[in-house]
């Protein structure tokens, strides 16, 4: 086994053998090829770490192990995996403040307002998996006198799983209990930009699992996420990122008649109905407004309310708190326990969020917070300036695509179906969040969204059971909840006995 020595990065202390970038069969391996990828903290634009690049070659080999230990794997009674999962979710408790840190420089996520949140959620969704794990259950079918008949639940085989870097923990979790839980064997990719803290939990999990149960490579997208993907042996692909590379995933998948979850990108509605903006309920509104912005996120997540839709009548009360709230959100190091923001993953998603703002403000938008940060060689770290845009509509460029930014639209809007009908002019179709506290307008407004997450006067995230997937081009598939991963990680064995 190869091993790296540990290190730290000022407060943070990092992966050990975990650097080599490779864990596949039970063993810390460096890539065949012998490259390297450089994590940056795009606070500070320094390097935390420098980890093993895998290819297609290290792909074969992680491939070829989930493969071989397919067989025993999926015979495991489910409880005993669900056992495996639970532990896994301790020791990340076990070990939270640590892997918040690690998060925290690498993603440029605020580490008292995100990072160690997400630890705790990734430790939840593996507990979660391991205590419902055993529901993998079929049916019995009356089909009539002298038959039998009934139906299993059975694993696809190897599932190749693609994360991205705004959530990489957390949706580490997602992908590895479900599929885990269900009887696969699992080659799992963490984004480029960040891998650090996937790496350090899979340390953790190094005696958990059987070996090549659990494996991990690390790699650039088009040398280890492309050949992961197209791979002959992996029966199901399931891929978090954005619309224009699952397409390319879909694709891929479909030419071998795999199977295939997408979690894509989202251009979100946050309708805010006339009695949501009461005195009574005025600071609760604005919080859910910047909550479901994720701003707090830099608005670097697929389910950001980037599109407000506040009723005319209360636009005047509450649009001056909600300003008031954006601009009390101090944004620095996101290793600072004072930071409420962190910073943008990297320079090309920066330029690009700057190319939006200075795009829209060139159109004549109306800047009711925020200003054009400077291009990210002149910056100093990847700072966003949260931003809101007033006197746009809906056809404008920076309402209708994803900014992946902390950037917000506000529209008025006054006739129910009309916002309605702006709402669901998108081709995403990912999440919607709704505040009322009239029961028939919000069972009106759930009805006709075009969305397949709708939270009503909540912006929270995820939870735990909770059924999340996308409609329209925001994704295939449902993940977090039991239901979503015997439909999605499992396929229907039907068997029928004559007696």
């Amino acid at each position: 086994m190869n091993t790296i020595s540990k290190s730290t990065y000022g407060p943070v202390s990092l992966p050990t053998s975990g650097l080599a970038g490779n864990f596949i069969n039970g063993e810390w391996r460096k890539p065949i090829g012998g490259k390297t990828l450089d994590v940056i903290n795009p606070c500070r634009l320094d390097t935390i770490a420098t980890i093993g690049a895998a290819d297609s070659r290290d792909i074969d080999v992680a491939v070829a192990a989930a493969k071989a230990a397919f067989p025993k794997w999926r015979r495991k009674a489910a409880r005993e995996r669900g056992a495996m999962l639970i532990e896994f979710g301790n020791r990340i408790t076990a070990n939270a403040e640590e892997i918040a840190k690690i998060l925290a420089a690498e993603t440029g996520n605020a580490l008292r307002t995100q990072s160690r949140p997400e630890v705790a959620s990734t430790a939840e969704v593996l507990r979660y998996y391991g205590g419902v794990i055993a529901e993998q259950k079929g049916e019995t079918l009356p089909l009539g006198p002298g038959l039998f008949s009934y139906t299993t639940r059975e694993p696809f085989g190897v599932v190749g799983a693609i994360i991205p870097w705004n959530s990489p923990l957390v949706l580490a979790a997602v992908k590895i209990g479900m599929s885990l839980g269900t009887g696969n064997t699992l080659v799992l990719k963490p984004a480029e930009d960040a891998p650090l803290a996937v790496i350090r939990i899979a340390e953790l999990a190094a005696d958990i699992f059987p070996p090549g149960v659990f494996n991990v490579v690390t790699g650039e997208g088009l040398e280890a996420g492309a050949p992961l993907s197209t791979h002959a042996d992996v029966a199901k692909v399931s891929f978090t990122g954005s619309h224009e590379v699952g397409q390319k995933v879909a694709h891929a998948v479909a030419d071998r008649i795999g199977h295939l979850t997408l979690e894509l990108g989202g251009k979100s509605p946050c309708i805010v109905y006339p009695d949501a903006g009461t005195d009574a309920m005025l600071d609760t509104t604005v919080n859910n407004i910047i909550a479901a912005m994720r701003f707090a996120r830099q608005g670097q997540s697929c389910t950001a309310g980037s599109r407000l839709f506040l009723h005319k009548s209360i636009w005047d009360k509450v649009m001056p708190r909600l300003v008031e709230k954006v601009n009390a959100l101090k944004v620095g190091d996101a290793l600072d326990e004072a930071s409420d923001i962190g910073a943008v993953i990297n320079a090309e998603r920066y330029n690009a969020v700057c190319g939006f703002i200075k795009e829209a403000m060139d159109a004549g938008a109306k800047v009711e917070t925020g200003t054009l940060p400077p291009a990210a060689g002149d910056a100093k770290g990847y700072f966003p300036t949260p931003v809101i845009f007033t006197g746009v509509d809906n056809t404008w460029r920076i309402a209708r695509e994803e900014v992946f930014g902390p950037v917000l639209v506000a529209i008025a809007w006054e006739n129910e179906s009309e916002v309605l009908a702006m709402a669901n002019d998108t081709h995403y179709g990912l999440a919607a969040y709704v505040f009322t506290n009239d029961i028939g307008a919000a069972m009106r407004a759930t009805e006709q969204l075009d969305a397949g997450w709708i939270q009503v006067n909540r912006a929270g995230g995820q939870i735990p059971g909770m059924s999340y997937g996308g409609a329209k081009q925001s994704g295939i598939g449902a993940e977090y909840s039991i239901e979503g991963a015997l439909e999605s990680y499992t396929s229907r064995k039907s068997v029928t006995f004559g007696i």
